[in-house]
């Protein structure tokens, strides 16, 4: 939980030291996990054999950092959230008939 904090407290001094916290309203900060998500996708365009790991851990990086100031700026702890939806999915995908399928937990 310490390290969950620290990285916080270094993403929001990044950004605050820059007066950048006016331009990360929750829709530019959506926005922006969207293009990042993007980018990550980019390395693996022409299969999993051509993706640049270096580039894939900076994309990585990238989402989470604006994942993370997204809950900042909405009040959302995101582990208290990640609990709660592994919860309800719990629920919404059953073992006995989610098991080896891929499907919507609505067409199983």
């Amino acid at each position: 939980m310490n390290d969950y904090k620290n990285i916080i407290e270094q993403l929001t001094k990044f950004r605050d030291d820059r007066n950048w916290k006016q331009f990360h309203t929750p829709e530019n900060l959506s926005k922006s996990i969207v293009l990042e998500a993007t980018e990550l996708l980019e390395n693996y365009q022409w299969g999993s054999d051509h993706a640049d790991m270096e580039n894939v851990k900076e994309e990585v990086a990238d989402i989470f950092s604006y994942l993370l100031l997204l809950c900042d700026v909405l009040d959302v702890d995101l582990l208290e959230a990640t609990k709660d939806k592994i919860k309800k999915n719990i629920e919404k995908y059953p073992v006995d008939k989610a098991y080896g399928k891929s499907k919507k937990y609505n067409k199983l």
